[in-house]
């Protein structure tokens, strides 16, 4: 967006940081760094930066240390933004004062964004309700269960609803952070944060491609456990759901049945999953190119496999390989 010589003009946009109990250090840190470090054109500050606890002076446990926040919650309503970081204790309760304090600055309007599980005090005051929002990829599972009315999506970076925003766990703070820097202050002010920062502006794909998605769980001793290994053993080949069934002694019907009870998945879903999966490691181990893979985990061209990857994990398999290849794989 363009950002003309009055946007820099403008009062100090004040950033207050809310540490509560056994807030996470990392969460913590990096609003306080990236906002603090932004510099506009000219060189001053571009954001005053507070750290404020649910009372002035109040010692806050961290797990590594404990920590003494000058403000208290007054320093809220004096906000432009509030930045809510991540717990270690994301299911316990808010205090009353601070979900009142919360739920009344957004009311006035301050604009409110979480980082990792901060999310999940930000959805106990109701003000996500009914919105999109994000948070660690880990603990999307227990936000959405504890918060039904809230819309969960566990693949993205971060989520922007105007004046809510929510991110992922510990990097993707960073990736919230610039994108407010660029809201605020526009591009170029964004991409010097983000050089300070040594991250990209904006990153590939999104938190999915982070996830190491576990084998579809299915109890010890189940009725489709000897069907799975085989289909393990077998992903570089042509497998239908007839031919699983077949396998397995029972009919195509049965079969869907007894796969959505034990797995919660299709058969075919299970098959994707698993390919994919496949190649995820072998894109980190090898150094095959992306046509040997896909055939290597059953898909029928390299095409097929790239647009089944980076539908599962929200990443090129390129990319995928840039950010998580070991040597074998360069």
């Amino acid at each position: 967006m363009a950002v003309g010589a009055a946007q820099y003009v403008r009062a100090m946009h004040t950033v207050a940081v809310l540490a509560l109990d056994h807030v996470i250090p990392f969460d913590l840190s990096v609003p306080i760094e990236t906002f603090g470090r932004t510099r506009l054109p000219d060189g001053r500050d571009a954001y005053r930066v507070v750290v404020c606890a649910p009372s002035p002076g109040e010692e806050v446990a961290t797990g590594a240390f404990t920590l003494r926040a000058p403000y208290g919650l007054d320093a809220l309503r004096t906000a432009d933004t509030v930045v809510v970081p991540g717990t270690a204790t994301p299911l316990a309760p808010l205090p009353a004062p601070v979900l009142e304090a919360l739920r009344e600055v957004a009311a006035r309007g301050t604009r409110i964004a979480s980082i990792c599980t901060g999310a999940f005090p930000l959805a106990a005051t109701g003000l996500l309700d009914g919105l999109r929002a994000t948070t660690h990829w880990a603990a999307a599972a227990l936000l959405a269960e504890t918060y039904p009315a809230v819309e969960v999506d566990p693949d993205v970076l971060h989520v922007d609803n105007g004046q809510l925003l929510t991110s992922a766990g510990a990097a993707a703070g960073l990736d919230l952070c610039l994108h407010l820097v660029r809201r605020d202050y526009g591009s170029a002010v964004a991409a010097d944060a983000a050089r300070l920062s040594v991250m990209p502006l904006e990153r590939e794909g999104g938190q999915a491609q982070f996830i190491v998605a576990p084998w579809p769980a299915t109890p010890r001793g189940a009725e489709l456990e000897p069907l799975l290994a085989w289909l393990e053993a077998h992903l570089d080949e042509e497998v239908t759901v007839e031919r699983m069934a077949r396998q397995a002694g029972t009919s195509t019907r049965t079969l869907i049945r007894h796969f959505k009870e034990q797995t919660g998945t299709t058969p075919l879903r299970w098959l994707h999953r698993a390919r994919v999966r496949r190649g995820q490691h072998l894109l980190e181990t090898t150094g095959y190119s992306v046509e040997r893979i896909a055939g290597q985990v059953g898909f029928g061209s390299a095409g097929a496999f790239r647009e089944r990857f980076k539908r599962t994990t929200g990443v090129s398999p390129q990319g995928y390989r840039r950010a998580f290849g070991g040597a074998g794989a360069a």
